[in-house]
């Protein structure tokens, strides 16, 4: 560059610029929220005329979704030229705008943990895949994403040659793909507490309400099993240890529990956000899946069983969700009934003005508030004396529900685990999926015990 830019003088038609390239710091931690820019391309240049041949444009994350913000606009030389492309007089300049600064809701400190954390299991495991998200309950504000595997967006910032494009995009795990936004699972029973706050609300049971686990159900020659059997137990005690043939009977009826059934359940969950885009500041966001019966017709040809209302009760069969959907819906348990649209971006500022982005509230009030206490005290029984007893000793009060999501044919499962804390005023709810990881208490319990730990001794 130094011996070209010495000789341009005497080369026709040829000058040199300067230009700025982007550098990422920690880069592997953070891409899956900055995303990355790169070289403009001809399609997106038919979409944004402005742009010159030669600009970068975000092409991930925040640096994607913020474009417009984070762009500026161009400066410009105006010159005179000899017939030789040769400059012999400025005739104007256009100073350059920068563009506008973002301020993020990211706990920097958290993200760092979240993400040495989950590395640190998935090494211990043996498996490459997980996601975890963290939310202020308060405004919606995300405090923490990490999606793995991951990738350094520097790569992209300095050019990445074919060789290193082609090694990032062939990678069967996927790296850069947002699995916290995008990957699209059974959640298992971490949306039992959804499904338990129906059948309060909808007056099928009361706080009181038991039913006797022998650990499976009969319905004619189909076998409905659990993990095993709890005896007599009530809501709470069903959330706490994550009791399944109380959800059958809740979700699809058995014995003297006429069942919620899949319509009424799929209400209350899509009030909870499930089924459509949360509208978080990223692109590609997928939606999940709550069927339904006419769903099951036109997808599969066949019509909604009872055993199916079962499955979807313990969150298996057909649904499927993002962990950002599992967070939120999280959230909204911790605060009380309401449910925001999440959000990385907390000002955008430019000069001397600042935006300050205010949360957006999606709805609240659709639940009881007696009914999401109960709920809520049973998810506080799953730390004290349920399947995540390992963080009851932790110095703040957590909240929480394990998950064990079959998927597959080979009795695979994803390990996840919802929480929030301090139990009485939440201040941070946060989802854990370890893909492949087995079960939520073996894995993503663990994850959460060392990032609540550090989180409020700091």
């Amino acid at each position: 560059a130094f011996l070209l830019l010495e000789k341009a003088k005497d080369l026709p038609g040829i000058s040199l610029d300067n230009t700025a390239i982007r550098s990422y710091e920690n880069g592997l931690i953070f891409s899956s929220i900055i995303g990355y820019e790169g070289k403009i391309t001809r399609e997106e240049l038919a979409k944004n005329p402005n742009y010159l041949m030669t600009d970068y444009i975000g092409k991930a994350g925040i640096e994607k979704y913020y474009e417009k913000e984070l762009r500026g606009e161009n400066g410009a030389k105006q010159v005179e030229v000899d017939s030789q492309g040769n400059i012999k007089k400025n005739l104007g300049i256009i100073n350059p705008k920068s563009g506008k600064d973002l301020i993020l809701y990211i706990d920097e400190g958290l993200q760092k943990k979240l993400y040495d954390s989950i590395s640190e299991m998935l090494e211990k495991t043996q498996t490459k895949t997980a996601a975890a998200v963290a939310i202020d309950p308060r405004t919606g504000g995300i405090l923490a994403l990490v999606s793995f595997p991951s990738y350094d967006n520097n790569l992209f910032a300095k050019g990445i040659s074919n060789e290193e494009y082609a090694k990032i995009a062939n990678d069967s795990n996927l790296p850069l793909f947002n699995r916290v936004t995008s990957g699209e699972y059974p959640p298992g029973s971490a949306l039992k507490p959804a499904i338990a706050l129906a059948a309060l609300s909808e007056g099928l049971i009361n706080p009181e309400t038991s039913v006797n686990c022998y650990g499976k159900i009969n319905l004619g020659s189909w076998r409905f099993g659990d993990w095993k059997a709890h005896g007599i137990v009530d809501v709470r005690k069903a959330i706490a240890e994550s009791c399944d043939v109380f959800f059958y009977s809740i979700g699809g009826g058995y014995g003297n529990i006429s069942g919620l059934g899949i319509d009424r359940m799929k209400n209350y969950l899509e009030l909870f956000g499930f089924g459509n885009l949360t509208g978080i500041d990223l692109t590609n966001e997928s939606k999940g899946l709550v069927p339904n019966s006419d769903w099951k017709l036109k997808k599969i040809g066949e019509k909604w069983y009872v055993g199916d209302s079962y499955h979807s009760a313990i969150g298996q069969g057909f649904i499927t969700v993002t962990p950002l959907q599992l967070a939120n819906y999280t959230a909204a348990l911790a605060n009380g009934g309401t449910l925001f649209t999440p959000r990385l971006v907390s000002k955008i500022k430019a000069d001397n003005d600042e935006e300050i982005i205010v949360p957006k509230i999606i709805r609240k009030g659709f639940v009881s508030r007696d009914a999401l206490q109960v709920v809520r005290e049973g998810m506080r029984e799953t730390v004290v004396s349920g399947t995540a007893q390992t963080l009851k000793d932790l110095p703040t009060a957590v909240a929480g529900k394990t998950g064990t999501a079959q998927f597959g044919t080979e009795n695979k499962t994803h390990g996840w685990f919802i929480s929030f804390a301090p139990y009485d005023n939440p201040e941070i709810a946060m989802v854990v999926l370890v893909e492949g990881g087995g079960e939520g208490h073996s894995t993503a319990v663990p994850i959460t015990r060392e990032v609540l730990e550090w989180y409020f001794k700091r």
